[in-house]
């Protein structure tokens, strides 16, 4: 199977390619790097040519309100691209998060489900692969409000889950019948955000403090629950496995 990998070269879809050539399969990485610009158009037919399947891994490069704009041309690049030659593509798969259609206080989010309606208004049939919160992405988190004393974050619960099962769960997809729907996927434990910053911060040896906070950060947007799902499939690697 060919499998045009779209952003193949970044966290994700760098083992994804690897994990489906590893398989068997022919999956062939994508990215500005090699000459393909979503946004544009720029290679994207000549990307998408020839391909049983379109794996869509790209992100938009800022979280505000422009992050519409980028979903909304590439996916129109990709989809348009995908549906068209002899046969066309047979599978379009991408990447979104657990609990995105209901947070609609965040710009980056009301994106995401922005792209997850294009590729259900698309021509070509589809998977929708959602996964909880990263485990590489927790220090970033720290990061947005901490001082030299200090972290703030809210209490808000949270499934992490680590990049190399994100990646192992979307190559299953990419490889079986389209979903046309959604599958949820997850971390093994849920953490409160600021328990989890302290553990975080003490595996660290990093003496400062973490004040919980419900209006720090971008996650103080979110209310209740939204971004867990213990009915996902759940991966396996724990977040003090991986921290070590």
């Amino acid at each position: 199977m060919k499998i045009a990998v779209i952003g193949g070269t970044g966290l994700i879809g760098s083992p994804v390619v690897e994990n489906l050539n590893a398989a068997g399969h022919e999956a062939v990485p994508h990215s500005l790097s090699t000459g393909v610009d979503v946004v544009s158009g720029q290679g994207v037919d000549r990307a998408v040519e020839g391909a049983d399947v379109v794996v869509n891994l790209t992100n938009s490069p800022t979280f505000d309100d422009a992050s519409l704009a980028f979903f909304e041309a590439s996916m129109g690049n990709l989809l348009a691209a995908a549906a068209a030659g002899d046969g066309g593509v047979g599978h379009f798969v991408i990447l979104s998060i657990v609990g995105v259609d209901k947070v609609p206080g965040l710009d980056y989010y009301r994106a995401k489900v922005l792209q997850e309606e294009l590729l259900r208004g698309g021509a070509v049939p589809y998977s929708i692969v959602r996964a909880t919160q990263f485990m590489e992405f927790m220090d970033a988190v720290l990061t947005w409000t901490a001082d030299k004393d200090s972290v703030r974050l809210p209490a808000t619960p949270i499934q992490p889950i680590a990049a190399k099962d994100v990646a192992a769960a979307v190559a299953e997809v990419a490889v079986g019948a389209p979903l046309n729907g959604i599958r949820n996927i997850g971390g093994p434990e849920v953490f409160a955000l600021d328990d989890l910053g302290r553990l975080i911060l003490s595996r660290k040896g990093d003496s400062r403090t973490v004040v919980t906070d419900p209006t720090a950060g971008m996650f103080a947007a979110v209310k209740g629950d939204v971004l867990t799902d213990t009915d996902a499939r759940l991966a396996q690697t724990r977040y003090t496995d991986w921290l070590s």
